[in-house]
């Protein structure tokens, strides 16, 4: 390719990156469904100079950056001065015009409690990632609103409270500091990041307080802490289908990997995947790392290309996306593209389009991967469209906090039934019970990207049968 076409290339890229994040993802706060819900720009009411007063509510202020509906603004004053009939009454008006709005319905529960429940947080980055938050909300709200809708934990309700934490290591921490010296707090949904779960892990450790984390997938986590577990595989199990997939099937042996050493999932999935490769028989030639000033997609690629490699493997994660995005671009076709789950994204429908077509991912979840289960036609008739693997994960961490609770409501309780050789449930992603690592022992869903009219975008994920 010449030079002249890869600058025209890369220039299309950087274009489309920019009206990409400038609002054209906001379809996938659902997943990959029905285009419903508000475009959410990233930040757009978060600063790291905020309270953790502001960061933390349970319906007495909303956390969802953007405009909010005088249905849900009346809702949130009515909690705030406990006029909670009123406020069932608003939340209940601003659900009908926003159907799909997890904060909204977890508030509406929160609102019909009237004596004794039993509390859990969510710890998500709505200032940083609002997008994933509701996705993780999604999860928590339905499993919340289940449980509650048919008698509660025994009895007894089940309330949410939700923290923004930024996904910053440093908040994280302050937030688990805070919750571990409220008595009331038997559990927490979170945090996001592989980086802010073990920032914020060693004060759950201290404190004695289970979190749960649906999303955080560094090989780290394993054998971490007694109070910290995970309903998601973790890069070891991610990495291992992936090397298979491209040994094993594919017939390849030849692989460079793209990676963001600033990360810990990023460098977690790299060397997993490094490993894993040599095991199979294979070989990773070149290591690229996308978080360098200097960093080229038409160089690394050309690189790749003139050392034999016959796969990309893009182990890219939020921050790094767009420039991973490039490589896609730039590729055109040539490699074979392979991928960890931070690039299971609208974006990378939308940016990488024709060029994106045959590339698999290692994902924990897709909403097709089990055709017995019910848990997708569950979330269709609540939130009006599909979800994503973050809902279905979070969903799995609030149910597994849920059957904990009904053996034993206490912190200590909660940590013994999930640490309990005996403990299982059923959740959307099939049965759940922990390893003594805190890890779920759990197959990870490959997944391919098709043409497809399923997402809007013209192309789809499709489970790789």
């Amino acid at each position: 390719m010449s030079q002249k076409n890869e600058t025209k290339i890369l220039a299309l890229a950087l274009l489309l990156t920019v009206g990409i994040v400038g609002g054209g993802a906001w379809w996938f706060t659902n997943g990959f469904g029905s285009k419903i819900g508000n475009t959410i720009v990233p930040g757009s009411e978060a600063g790291n100079n905020l309270s953790l007063q502001d960061r933390i509510s349970f319906g007495d202020k909303t956390l969802t950056p953007g405009a909010v509906s005088a249905e849900k603004k009346e809702g949130v004053q009515a909690i705030a001065a406990k006029s909670y009939d009123k406020a069932i009454a608003n939340f209940t008006d601003a659900l009908k015009l926003n159907p799909n709005d997890p904060e909204t319905l977890i508030f509406l529960n929160n609102a019909r409690i009237r004596s004794k429940s039993y509390t859990i947080m969510a710890s998500v980055p709505f200032g940083t990632d609002p997008n994933a938050s509701l996705e993780i909300l999604r999860g928590i709200a339905q499993a919340q609103n289940q449980v509650n809708s048919s008698g509660g934990v025994k009895g007894v309700p089940l309330r949410v409270g939700i923290a923004n934490d930024d996904d910053n290591p440093e908040i994280a921490k302050q937030i688990a500091s805070s919750l571990v010296t409220n008595s009331e707090i038997l559990g927490v949904v979170g945090p996001n990041t592989s980086d802010s779960t073990l920032a914020a892990g060693t004060i759950y450790n201290s404190g004695q307080l289970v979190a749960i984390s649906p999303t955080s997938t560094s090989v780290k986590i394993s054998n971490f802490s007694r109070y910290v577990f995970r309903t998601v595989p973790s890069d070891f199990m991610a990495a291992r289908s992936l090397a298979n997939y491209m040994v094993r099937t594919l017939q390849k042996k030849n692989a460079v990997v793209f990676f963001n050493s600033q990360s810990n999932y990023s460098q977690s999935l790299k060397s997993e995947f490094v490993s894993s490769v040599s095991l199979e028989g294979g070989q990773v030639s070149s290591e690229f790392d996308l978080s360098k000033a200097d960093f080229s997609a038409a160089k690394s690629v050309e690189q790749a290309t003139k050392q034999g490699a016959e796969v990309l493997m893009l182990a890219a994660n939020t921050e790094t996306l767009d420039k991973a995005l490039q490589v896609v671009q730039i590729n055109q076709k040539r490699l074979t593209l392979l991928a960890g789950d931070d690039v299971y994204t609208a974006k990378t429908l939308e940016i990488g389009r024709e060029q994106a077509v045959g590339m698999v991912l290692a994902v924990s979840w897709h909403i097709d991967g089990d055709r017995k289960s019910d848990f997708p036609q569950k979330s269709r008739r609540l939130w009006g469209a599909d979800v994503s693997w973050r809902s279905a994960l979070s969903y799995d961490a609030t149910v597994a906090l849920i059957a904990a609770l009904k053996l034993n409501p206490t912190r200590s309780g909660v940590q013994q039934a999930l640490t309990s050789s005996d403990f299982f449930t059923t959740g959307a992603s099939g049965t759940i019970r922990f390893l003594a690592s805190g890890d779920r022992n759990a197959p990870v869903q490959l997944v391919k990207i098709v043409p497809g009219s399923r997402s809007g975008t013209g192309y789809d994920f499709e489970p790789v049968r």
